[in-house]
């Protein structure tokens, strides 16, 4: 990324990012949220590596929902790294059924549907959901509010995670 924005730079005519109103405001405020993400993920995934076993979910559903509602609000990359720890702590031989990575097939699908498919529930879920929202408003456009989004996005992605969840698990 750092190489192709520097070819940018490099290769590409001044006049069009003066034309285009170019700042790297909104990228600077992503990367700044997104890096405290990721910090603060650290304690977490050292809690996981030690109480992952005794939180309770160990079902698909509970791994879709639980991931899914944390990626609403964090990013899904951290929010799947964190639940496959909490997976991967509370996994044993005993466990039936094709094992990925460790971890049951079954819990690893679920917790990639709910990092990636609930993210979308918040401007914060995913990193081009925040980017989107910074950008057009640089640019002078009106946004639905943080928590006018979620409620616009949850009439619409609940019902769907619901059936996802009656049809899936």
């Amino acid at each position: 990324m750092l190489a192709a924005t520097g070819g940018s730079l490099l290769l590409g005519e001044t006049s069009a990012r003066q034309a285009n109103q170019f700042t790297y405001a909104p990228i600077i405020e992503v990367a700044v949220l997104f890096l405290g993400i990721f910090l603060t993920m650290i304690p977490t995934l050292q809690f996981l590596d030690q109480h992952g076993a005794s939180l309770g979910i160990n079902t698909p559903a509970r791994f879709f929902w639980t991931t899914g509602i944390l990626s609403s609000f964090l990013d899904n990359a951290p929010t799947y790294v964190t639940f496959f720890e909490a997976a991967r702590a509370q996994t044993s031989s005993t466990l039936g059924g094709a094992m990925v990575a460790g971890v049951p097939e079954s819990w690893l699908q679920a917790i990639s549907l709910g990092a990636v498919c609930m993210g979308a529930n918040s401007y914060i879920g995913n990193g081009p959901n925040f980017m989107v929202k910074a950008v057009a408003e640089e640019a002078g456009i009106a946004m639905p509010s943080f928590f006018g989004y979620m409620v616009y996005s949850g009439l619409i992605l609940l019902p769907l995670f619901v059936g996802i969840t009656l049809v899936a698990f």
